[in-house]
């Protein structure tokens, strides 16, 4: 099944911490196949005062287990990788990796909602999955990726193209 993930960073070493996290999911995905965005700078949206910019891309796998097995690996190497998460919502962090869809399935729990809620809302999702799947239709709002990032509004924090390779 194709599963799409939303990478960010705003602590540390932004662009490993992102690399690192691509070889972690790419080892959970048969022969490791994938489609990856290029790496963009965001603004942080939704975040505590003086937060760090954020590195964000999209990563898509192929993945053959369950949505919440993904969602228990996810959350576990979260972890190890220093993410706090007693520290708050949408605190900075090491690494944040999100479910954004998983093939056709949709997963409505109390901790794990799929596809993602803010999908169509986010431009540092949308202009990266921009990238790998622009005319993928947006389960739940029946619009194309293209079309939704287009009738964004800009006000949510800049965008910046930071690097198309990031092995």
């Amino acid at each position: 099944m194709k599963v799409g993930l939303g990478l960010g960073s705003n602590v540390g070493d932004r662009l490993q911490q992102l690399q690192h996290a691509k070889q972690f999911l790419l080892n959970l995905s048969p022969e490791q196949w994938h489609r990856a965005s290029p790496i963009y700078e965001t603004m942080p949206v939704d975040c505590p005062p003086d937060s760090p910019a954020f590195f964000n891309a999209v990563l898509e796998i192929e993945f053959t287990g369950a949505p919440r097995t993904l969602l228990e690996k996810i959350l576990a190497y979260e972890i190890a990788c220093g993410r706090n998460r007693a520290a708050g919502l949408n605190a900075p962090r090491t690494i944040d990796i999100d479910i954004l869809y998983f093939g056709e399935k949709e997963v409505a729990e109390a901790d794990l909602v799929i596809p993602h809620p803010r999908i169509a809302e986010r431009r540092f999702v949308l202009i990266p999955l921009a990238t790998i799947c622009p005319e993928m239709i947006v389960k739940g709002t029946g619009q194309t990726v293209r079309l939704l990032l287009r009738e964004l509004p800009e006000c949510d924090g800049a965008v910046k193209f930071v690097q198309q390779d990031w092995e």
